[in-house]
């Protein structure tokens, strides 16, 4: 993605929270912001509380500015009184937004969840919402919705913005497959255990062919809910890895969630942009991303898990289509930073008018 600053009429904004390179909302933080700069918007990042010096270099390299802070001295940070201020699903944030409302900013919250946080709960009994909600699926409106409005919410305060996606940073890279080759499938997510179902290993072992498995955001809590892996499982704490390097030994991503709904998941559009088809619950977001038989495959049980995958690893020119179509819809469609930046110019535009 180069960084070629084109006119806006928005010209500048802060960002409360900083990316990380584990957790949907920092990684997308990290992709939104540079969306933002190749369209040449001005970004000034407040750590919560306190800088990593990795992930500063990367954002000077793209011509952020990092403004460390406390709670208690973010009047003196120069340009902040009345700016607009955004926030990706950060609590630290939450706990002080109060102090961005006495600075009469302008508060922009996107945040991932399907539910509200205490802390927003608590916040919005207070004060009422923010001056804008973006949620990234109509999914999670949807939920979110019938909650927010309880607090004086209104819908003319929300924006529907799939998640930035710099699909430069996943290199189009997919396997081949025969029939007699073992068929790796595999999963990463944060190690939250609501994230994966007691019923993996038992899933996994009902495709009909041969397979190997692989998992990130492995942890103690994660093998108490599923037990141990079996043999033909490998298991990786979160992070060991990249998702590019994970992704690319795999032949398809195999997704069954242990109640947690996904809003808008971004290992799918990692998976998609990767030439790693996905097999994933029908529900949450999941059906807003996917094409069923044509983008990747949605399944509404368990047996409809295994068989997706199975016709996967028997039938590799149908698994060559689905590839093909996936990256060719994250490209143009789910993450194309064209139509992503004008809903974040328009929601901006209103802000500053």
């Amino acid at each position: 993605m180069s960084f070629v600053s084109r006119p806006s009429p928005c010209t500048s904004l802060f960002v409360c929270g900083y990316p990380n390179s584990i957790g949907g909302a920092n990684t997308e933080l990290w992709h939104t912001v540079k969306l933002w700069r190749r369209f040449g918007l001005d970004v000034t990042l407040i750590p919560t509380w306190k800088a990593d010096p990795t992930w500063r270099q990367r954002l000077d390299e793209i011509g952020c500015r990092t403004c460390e802070s406390n709670p208690d001295d973010l009047q003196n940070i120069p340009g902040l009184t009345g700016s607009v201020v955004v926030s990706l699903c950060n609590t630290k944030f939450l706990a002080v937004a109060e102090r961005f409302r006495e600075l009469q900013c302008k508060i922009v919250w996107l945040g991932c969840m399907n539910w509200l946080f205490p802390e927003e709960r608590l916040l919005y009994r207070k004060h009422g919402p923010f001056h804008r909600h973006v949620f990234q699926s109509r999914f999670q409106h949807d939920q979110l919705q019938p909650q927010l409005v309880k607090y004086g919410y209104d819908d003319s305060q929300r924006w529907i913005i799939h998640g930035a996606f710099d699909i430069d940073e996943f290199p189009f890279q997919p396997r081949l497959h025969t029939r007699r080759e073992t068929f790796v499938i595999g999963r990463l997510s944060r190690p939250a255990a609501d994230k994966y179902s007691p019923r993996t290993w038992e899933i996994y072992s009902r495709i009909p062919h041969p397979i190997a498995a692989r998992v990130m955001g492995w942890h103690p809590s994660i093998e108490a809910r599923l037990g141990k892996p079996p043999r033909w499982a490998e298991c990786q704490t979160a992070g060991s890895e990249t998702s590019q390097a994970f992704l690319a030994r795999l032949h398809c991503v195999a997704h069954i969630s242990g109640g947690a709904v996904e809003n808008w998941p971004r290992i799918g559009l990692e998976a998609m942009a990767t030439g790693v088809p996905v097999v994933a619950e029908n529900q949450g977001g999941w059906p807003e991303m996917i094409q069923h038989g044509r983008t990747g495959c949605l399944s509404n049980n368990d047996d409809e898990i295994a068989t997706n995958v199975g016709r996967l690893a028997h039938n590799d020119s149908y698994r060559q289509q689905i590839i093909e179509q996936a990256r060719y819809a994250v490209e143009n469609k789910l993450a194309n930073p064209e139509m992503i930046w004008q809903q974040w110019r328009e929601l901006l535009e209103g802000l500053h008018g």
